[in-house]
């Protein structure tokens, strides 16, 4: 998996909370690995975002033009849209910036903000002409609701967001901004202007698969990720539908012989303890913190079952405890254990001949085959609270067995059929281990030490 960190350019607020963001090690420590964890401060990057663009350019896809864009006399400088803000005039969100409004996801331009401020000092910026680049995205409207359309295994909301964001017109935008920091234009005569983030920051995926390549000694081994059909998923959040249904696959058509997005799973808000998260106001699980207390496993499993895929969703600490409890312990932990434990006790911890299987114990391993193969096809689909859902209803069914045939009682009278219920629920535990692995790889680790 590669991994980009959000990006850090300057921020017109800084807050506390910037020293324990976590980094490569700690999500290591939840569970999450990489083949590369790079950024998009790279001469790399640069470079291929500088080829992005002539390629672009020499196709007409980006041309020059006049735009208006907030100057603050105050500071004496033209502003980042992230610099601007105000009332979104689609949704009345009093918070939106100058090139997207959080609330309802819609891409701005800075003219577009009712009441805009300087995020800086404060003041009232106005408006200057300067001349930009802009990306043709209105060449693009057809050619991409055409392609959207046939998307049907898309989430409803991505999906159906995005035919509505591309009814609705597309227009050009500008992609450069007069900055001092970001990737330089690769064209005389315009050192004083540099890429804007909103374009050269998707280039990313693509700069990372290059450098990941190189590092490897195979410079060429990015080409079968973006050239040969392979299947790409972009994992987000909902305001960056558009930058990943739109924008960059605009960009890929213009440049030309790159693969589009195969699914873009973005999930909908999760919220903490009934409000919004928020890292300026300190409100938010830090990652550093948590992991010095708690073991990973269980946070993963608490946000898979509540992951936020088609509407928002809330964290808490109570629901974390009971699912915890309830569910992790109780349920799928107290299956392993008891069963496991009766091995180790009256098998000498070796797994006993189960011999020719009744009906009830048939039946266990034919609904765990099924239950194998619809996490499967649930994990395929990026739909993971039904993945878990499955395997955890598979736990269950696996308890009520036991129940069933008491095997606590059988080693006493009927050494054999215990024998035959005990290996049957080891077998439905290694099905589990594997299932549960993408949600709980600490455990599903150490499980499979103990099966041996």
């Amino acid at each position: 998996m590669l991994r980009l960190p959000q990006k850090n350019r300057g921020s017109a607020r800084r807050t506390s909370s910037a020293s324990i963001r976590p980094n490569s090690g700690q999500l290591e420590r939840l569970g999450i690995s990489f083949d590369l964890f790079t950024t998009t401060h790279t001469g790399n990057h640069a470079e291929v975002s500088q080829r992005i663009f002539s390629r672009l350019y020499e196709r007409g896809f980006i041309y020059k033009d006049t735009m208006v864009q907030p100057y603050c006399a105050s500071e004496q400088r033209y502003l980042a849209d992230r610099y601007v803000e105000g009332t979104c005039p689609h949704c009345a969100f009093d918070g939106a910036r100058g090139d997207q409004c959080d609330n309802c996801g819609r891409t701005l331009d800075p003219k577009d903000l009712q009441g805009m401020t300087c995020r800086i000092c404060g003041g009232t910026p106005e408006f200057r002409e300067t001349e930009h680049f802009f990306l043709k995205l209105s060449a693009f409207e057809d050619q991409l609701l055409d392609w959207v359309r046939k998307q049907d295994h898309w989430r409803p909301n991505v999906r159906n967001f995005t035919i509505g964001y591309l009814e609705g017109g597309l227009h050009d935008r500008a992609i450069t901004r007069d900055i001092e920091w970001g990737v330089p234009i690769p064209l005389d005569g315009y050192e004083d202007k540099r890429l804007y983030v909103w374009f050269e920051a998707v280039i990313g995926y693509l700069s990372a698969s290059i450098e990941w390549a190189h590092n490897n000694g195979t410079p060429e081994a990015w080409k079968p990720f973006w050239e040969d059909g392979s299947r790409a998923y972009y994992f987000m959040g909902k305001d960056n539908i558009p930058f990943h249904t739109v924008i960059w696959p605009a960009m890929l058509l213009g440049y030309g012989g790159l693969n589009l997005p195969y699914d873009v799973p973005a999930n909908e808000y999760l919220n903490l303890e009934g409000f919004k998260l928020s890292t300026s106001r300190n409100w938010a699980v830090w990652l550093p913190d948590y992991l010095d207390r708690y073991e990973p496993d269980p946070l993963r499993y608490v946000i898979a079952a509540n992951l936020p895929e088609t509407s928002d969703s809330d964290f808490s600490w109570r629901e974390y405890v009971r699912r915890n409890n309830d569910e992790l312990v109780a349920t799928y932990g107290n299956l392993v254990h008891r069963v496991l434990s009766m091995v180790s006790r009256n098998f000498d911890s070796v797994l006993p001949d189960p011999g020719e299987l009744d009906e009830v114990s048939g039946a266990l391993l034919a609904e765990a085959q099924r239950r194998f193969d619809e996490t499967e096809a649930y994990l395929e689909a990026v739909r993971l609270r039904q993945a878990l859902q499955s395997s955890m209803a598979l736990a269950q069914t696996a308890n009520r067995y036991l129940d069933q045939k008491e095997p606590w009682r059988a080693v006493r009278s009927d050494k054999a059929d215990a024998a035959q219920t005990l290996w049957t629920a080891v077998s439905v535990i290694n099905c589990l281990k594997t299932t549960l692995y993408p949600f709980l790889p600490f455990s599903s680790q150490k499980l499979h030490t103990m099966l041996g």
